[in-house]
């Protein structure tokens, strides 16, 4: 028997001149604790499908969640049509996709005991360390399977498996908050929590004492998360296929021009087995393959859907990014900033007097088009004569993307994963403003 989205795909072909649908289904248990307690557990599905159809030449689109009417789905696309965008595109043919892993049956077989288990005893580790601190945490275990079918006879699907988890502690002292924690994502079941334990243990140590912000123009390290928060929004904008044909990328026209330090090189790969953002093929069936980005600070190019890339005169890329409410757009799948030679405690050494951004609130206020930044600390430490000193309170960093990352102190060794799709490594920067209450 046909499935759903198969019969879709038939009424579809029957009613436009091309049609693709895409299916998304996700099962997943999240185990939450709040103020140092289990607060509670659940298991929930959902499904939905989302249907592009070409009819005269423009696009129309629906979707629907639950059970759906497939006739419908294809009325709504179809009237749509009459006024969406002209499609500049064909569909993708049949081919060949790479094989990239990210499905451990492990996820599925996870029990929720031990998931409880595991985030009480990260909790009480933490609860030992600090008098009076209130924790927080999340584990997950997630199953998303993708399926993409067209009128083109392309088929392709891909089912994955992810286990993230989040610690947060919160310390009141007197009129003062202080945010620490960290979280991971993985394809595995990541059940020991210790790197999100130690991490959060060396915040809290470096935190006993407080201490005043630098002057502005002093060195800044954005460690791993702080560099996702500042940077890698603007970036992503900035070397994507749409915003460069709408002339709005401070990249645009600047292929082989060295934009930013010769220490920096940007990778989208998402090829890389077991990663949770990676995947065989784009949100439209294009395959996906590892690109080289900026080259030693060199930008080599920039990511492409099907539509922005027949509008360009390229290939895609094979970088549609979408869900199930919209229609793909330009988007980086994995990336990844290759690691420096230099070790956190050097990058540090380094420095007579700076400051280490942990984690950022606000960070993509302004002109985010642009490039520009600016963000309080949420977390973040003095370092006087290479050594962390204190944490700074009352701080906000501000600056351009393309401004700071055209001359920096230092890229660390220290690359880890942010999330399921970012690989970055702390990053010292020297054109970055500081600016401190009182």
């Amino acid at each position: 028997m046909p499935s759903f989205e198969q019969r879709l795909l038939k009424l579809a072909t029957l009613a436009g001149d091309e049609a693709e649908v895409y299916s998304l289904s996700t099962e997943e248990t999240p185990v939450n604790f709040e103020a140092n307690r289990l607060k509670g557990v659940s298991s929930r599905q959902s499904h939905g499908v989302a249907l592009r159809l070409i009819k005269g030449g423009r696009i129309g689109f629906a979707a629907g969640t639950g059970p759906t009417d497939p006739q419908q789905l294809v009325d709504i696309a179809a009237e749509a049509a009459e006024f969406g965008p002209k499609a500049q595109f064909h569909l993708p043919r049949p081919t060949a996709y790479p094989v990239v892993e990210g499905y451990d049956p492990a996820i599925e077989t996870l029990e929720m005991d031990a998931m409880v288990h595991a985030g009480k005893q990260a909790i009480d580790r933490i609860v030992a360390a600090a008098d009076g601190i209130i924790c927080d945490a999340g584990l997950t275990r997630r199953i998303v399977n993708v399926t993409i079918l067209n009128s083109a006879g392309a088929a392709a699907s891909a089912r994955r498996s992810v286990f993230s988890a989040r610690l947060s502690g919160t310390l009141i002292r007197g009129t003062d908050m202080l945010f620490v924690g960290d979280m991971l994502a993985s394809c595995h079941p990541a059940l020991d929590l210790t790197p999100l334990v130690e991490a959060t243990l060396q915040q809290l140590e470096w935190t006993r004492e407080t201490a005043t912000a630098p002057a502005s123009g002093a060195p800044v390290v954005f460690t791993p998360r702080a560099f996702a928060q500042a940077f890698s929004g603007a970036l992503s904008l900035g070397l994507s296929g749409k915003t460069v044909l709408q002339g709005s990328s401070p990249l645009g026209g600047r292929l082989g021009e060295t934009c930013f330090d010769p220490r920096l090189t940007l990778v989208d790969d998402p090829s890389i087995d077991y990663c949770p953002g990676a995947q065989a093929f784009d949100g439209e069936g294009v395959p996906s393959a590892r690109r080289v980005l900026v080259d030693r600070g060199r930008l080599q190019g920039f990511v492409y859907d099907l539509q922005t890339a027949a509008m360009a005169g390229v290939a895609s890329t094979g970088n549609a990014g979408r869900g199930l409410t919209s229609l793909p757009a330009p988007d980086l799948n994995v990336l990844v900033v290759e690691p420096g030679e230099s070790p956190f405690e050097a990058m540090l050494a380094e420095i007579d007097d700076g400051l280490v951004v942990e984690e950022m609130l606000g960070s993509s206020q302004g002109n985010v088009l642009g490039g520009d930044f600016s963000g309080n600390v949420l977390l973040g430490y003095r370092v006087q004569h290479g050594r962390i000193t204190g944490r700074v309170k009352d701080t906000m960093v501000s600056g351009n993307v393309y401004e700071v990352l055209r001359q920096l102190h230092s890229v660390g060794k220290d690359a880890r994963w942010v999330g399921g799709s970012l690989l970055l490594p702390s990053i010292g920067c020297l054109n970055v403003a500081i600016s401190a209450a009182g």
